[in-house]
C-alpha cells in the first residue's frame, strides 16, 4: 500500500508550510462553525472551512509544482515576521535556565549573560554602554 502511495505522489506536489497552514485553518473555521450551528454564519463558517481544505489537497495532488512552489514562497515572506517573532521566543524560552537575557537602557539591544556569576557590570556590543546586573 505504501508503495502505491508513493507511485501515486510521484510528480505531484506534495505537503509543504502554505498545505499545512491551509489545513489547519480549515479545521478550525469548520470547527468554529459549529458554534453558530444552524445560523447564516455557522453555515458560512462551514462552507468556507471546507473550501479551504478542499483548496489544501487541491495544492497537495497538483502537478503544477512550480506555481505550487511560488504560492508557498509567498506565503512564507508574508509570514517571515510573525514565524521569526515565535522562533525567537521559543529560543529564548529554551536558554532561561542557562542564561538571562537584558536590555541595554541605552539602545536596547537584547545581550545575553549566563546565570549564576553575581553581579556583573555587563557592556553592549553595540553601543558599548555599560550597565550593572545580577546574573
Amino acid at each position: 500500500m505504501r508503495e502505491k502511495m508513493m507511485r501515486f505522489m510521484q510528480g505531484r506536489y506534495g505537503v509543504d508550510t502554505f498545505s499545512k497552514f491551509l489545513l489547519v485553518a480549515g479545521l478550525v473555521v469548520v470547527l468554529f462553525s459549529s458554534v453558530f450551528r444552524g445560523r447564516i454564519p455557522g453555515t458560512i463558517c462551514y462552507v468556507m472551512g471546507w473550501i479551504l481544505i478542499i483548496y489544501c489537497y487541491f495544492r497537495m495532488f497538483s502537478r503544477n509544482v512550480t506555481k505550487r512552489y511560488n504560492e508557498n514562497q509567498i506565503f512564507l515572506t508574508k509570514t517571515y515576521k510573525i514565524r521569526s517573532f515565535f522562533y525567537r521566543q521559543k529560543s529564548i524560552w529554551r536558554q532561561r535556565k542557562t542564561h538571562h537575557i537584558y536590555k541595554c537602557p541605552t539602545c536596547g539591544q537584547k545581550v545575553r549573560v549566563p546565570r549564576g556569576k553575581g553581579k556583573i557590570e555587563i557592556r553592549c556590543p553595540k553601543c558599548s554602554t555599560t550597565f550593572i546586573k545580577k546574573s
